[in-house]
């Protein structure tokens, strides 16, 4: 592999990026605290509506709590997934108005914008805004339906009766949402940092093996812990990251 194409970040990016990371430390931290917050009210009104809505208990399954604290629980959960999109949200958009600014010290060349300024975070909230909404699509169409399905006919056929804890039910559902909403994102970061000159279109393809142990890795992080949520999560990601290779290629100019 040649030396230029050995590192998929280079050194001098993750200097300067760590860099800024560390300056915004606080703020990020502070976006994190205001999603916990205000995300924990509306924690309890999501589980209301997960309990009523049609679709999401399969058939012959009877959900149970087994201690006082499990909502209260849950809800934290819930409301910390909440705070970490919105720190992604917020790293996105920092990008994509201080992109060039944060690696003007690292890189002495010019960069390809994507615009910059106002103009690059406007693109990148319609960007996020997009793949969130896609990424919900996805999980409330195929992921959760045909997990549910698939853990309730596999009980099942086993002769089991299914009885499935509130808190594992309803966070086995959150965490599908959470990880397509978050993963659905790949594309949009990965294009940033092609167009600032993080990394190199080429350092991408010639590590492919490397990513996809990468962006599988995050799907198991980001999923609940089964094989079948891992690839299903995964997949996806996989498939965005070829796709903004693909736009990167058909609109980088430089």
């Amino acid at each position: 592999m040649a030396e230029g194409s050995a590192d998929v970040l280079p050194r001098a990016a993750v200097r300067g990026l760590i860099e800024h990371m560390t300056r915004r430390l606080y703020l990020l931290v502070a976006v994190f605290m205001i999603g916990l917050i205000g995300g924990y009210p509306a924690a309890g009104d999501a589980i209301e509506w997960l309990l009523q809505a049609d679709g999401y208990l399969p058939d012959g399954v009877q959900v149970i709590i087994l201690q006082p604290m499990e909502v209260v629980l849950l809800r934290l959960r819930i409301a910390a997934n909440l705070g970490i999109a919105l720190v992604v949200l917020a790293i996105l958009c920092d990008m994509g108005w201080n992109g060039r600014k944060i690696l003007s010290d690292a890189y002495r060349r010019k960069f390809v914008p994507i615009g910059g300024g106002l103009g690059g975070l406007l693109f990148v909230l319609v960007c996020a805004l997009g793949l969130g909404v896609g990424g919900g699509m996805y999980a409330h169409e195929i992921l959760v339906p045909m997990l549910l399905d698939y853990l309730s006919e596999d009980a099942a056929a086993a002769g089991l009766e299914s009885t499935w804890q509130l808190q594992s039910w309803i966070g086995f559902i959150v965490g599908l949402y959470f990880a397509s909403v978050v993963g659905f994102q790949v594309p949009l970061a990965v294009l940033l940092l092609l167009r600032y000159g993080v990394i190199e279109r080429s350092s991408i393809t010639d590590n492919r093996e490397i990513l996809w142990f990468s962006a599988m890795l995050v799907g198991a992080m980001l999923s609940p812990p089964d094989p079948l949520s891992l690839f299903l999560v995964g997949g996806p990601m996989l498939i965005l990251l070829e796709i903004a290779l693909v736009v990167d290629r058909l609109t980088n100019r430089g």
